[in-house]
């Protein structure tokens, strides 16, 4: 470890931790949220800083004592590389209420709104950072550039952004949810072929995702594939009923379906929390539990066909911990005056996320993941094979150390950012 003395770097001992420190380890595990990384290596010291004068401070620090920094925001970083609204306003961006700002909107950041209002690096207005040289930037001093870059190209790698200026977005003071659930046994599949044709093309109010996983609905010998199809309409059921029942009949929904709530309790909802508990539940940032997982992601240009998804039921029904979640785009999503690549053209997104519990078992899930991935090769972008910033994948390449060239960077850069 590194002896640093930090009244040279004017860091007040009151914000940085070191791995001596009671305080440590609570506060290195109280944002981890994928324990796979629990017994990584840790840093030498942990700062918490409540200014951008500490931020200035560790930059510092960091290049006096030649140390890395990691910058976390919310702790989502899915390979560990991290480590209020009212009833007239919202702000389109992620479900997820543990998401950090920091690192979700400087990846793009979408949510239930995107498709009417894109994403969240789309409607910011400023933004505050320190750069490597310690100076405090906003958006008239960083420059229309690298203000641009920071919006969709993933804030760190420019900085430590500890501020965005947002622009709200108006919302109805009603909005409407619903929830259907179908097995292969009830037409799942059909259901799936549909929604790629129609889900990009629905009323830009209209948003309808659709979670496939493995259920067991009476006995493990009776393991099955079930598709959710979960919505939020950004207005009345009277409106949502006509729409649906016109572009997606198909879904059997009825108006006792339907459920009306504002858009703030949709939040909640979307976050598997009851409506009916305090708003700010959703601030409560205490992880209830960790698991292992990996995680990967992919971009749908064309439907997959029915053998395609025949073939995928099939490799789900070998591992029942994977869940694929597919996003429609469509809609604002057309077009994007970001960094983020994957609007226009795009049907969907796939995120596929594989949990388990025993740490001994992590290259067994891992390897079958990559299996998994290789299987939807055939259906998905080429050209490259797109992905997620946000959903980190290090499968995809990885800095070498202690340099690494910008044609080898390009090979993952490619896929984040369609670099050419």
């Amino acid at each position: 470890m590194h002896f640093i003395s930090f009244t040279t770097c004017n860091i007040t001992y009151d914000v940085i931790f070191g791995q001596n420190s009671s305080e440590y380890s609570s506060i290195l595990q109280s944002s981890i949220r994928n324990s796979r990384f629990s017994n990584a290596s840790k840093p030498c010291y942990l700062v918490t800083p409540f200014n951008e004068a500490h931020i200035r401070a560790s930059i510092f620090c960091s290049k006096e004592y030649r140390m890395n920094v990691r910058i976390r925001s919310g702790g989502h970083d899915y390979e560990g590389l991290s480590y209020v609204s009212g009833n007239v306003h919202g702000f389109p961006a992620g479900s997820c209420p543990t998401v950090g700002v920091g690192g979700h909107i400087s990846g793009g950041g979408f949510g239930t709104m995107f498709r009417k209002y894109g994403l969240a690096a789309d409607n910011v207005i400023d933004a505050k950072m320190v750069d490597v040289n310690r100076n405090i930037l906003d958006r008239n001093s960083m420059g229309e550039d690298l203000f641009w870059a920071i919006r969709g190209g993933g804030g760190a790698s420019f900085g430590v952004i500890f501020a965005w200026k947002l622009k709200l977005v108006h919302v109805p003071p009603t909005v409407s949810v619903f929830k259907t659930v179908k097995t292969l046994e009830e037409g799942a599949t059909k259901l799936v072929q549909k929604w790629q044709r129609v889900a990009h093309k629905l009323h830009q109010d209209l948003f309808i995702h659709a979670v496939i996983e493995v259920t067991s609905p009476n006995s493990i010998r009776n393991r099955t594939v079930q598709v959710s199809f979960d919505c939020l309409f950004l207005g009345t059921v009277e409106r949502l009923f006509p729409l649906i029942q016109c572009s997606f009949p198909e879904l059997g929904v009825a108006r006792e379906n339907c459920t009306e709530m504002s858009w703030i309790e949709s939040i909640l909802y979307f976050s598997r929390h009851s409506i009916t508990e305090p708003l700010d539940v959703s601030l409560n940032r205490t992880i209830q539990s960790m698991q292992l997982f990996k995680a990967k992601s992919d971009y749908v240009k064309k439907p997959i066909p029915e053998t395609g998804l025949q073939g995928l039921w099939k490799m789900l029904l070998e591992e029942e911990r994977l869940i694929l979640i597919l996003t429609p785009y469509g809609g604002r999503m057309s077009s994007s005056e970001t960094p983020y690549p994957h609007g226009s053209g795009y049907l969907c997104g796939i995120q596929y996320i594989l949990t388990w519990e025993v740490a001994e078992e992590i290259e067994k899930h891992i390897g079958w993941m990559r299996r998994m991935y290789k299987y939807m090769e055939a259906y998905v972008s080429t050209a490259p094979r797109a992905a997620y910033f946000n959903y980190r994948d290090l499968d995809l390449g990885k800095n070498s150390h202690p340099r690494t060239s910008y044609e080898e960077a390009s090979k993952w850069a490619r896929r984040y950012f369609n670099v050419q």
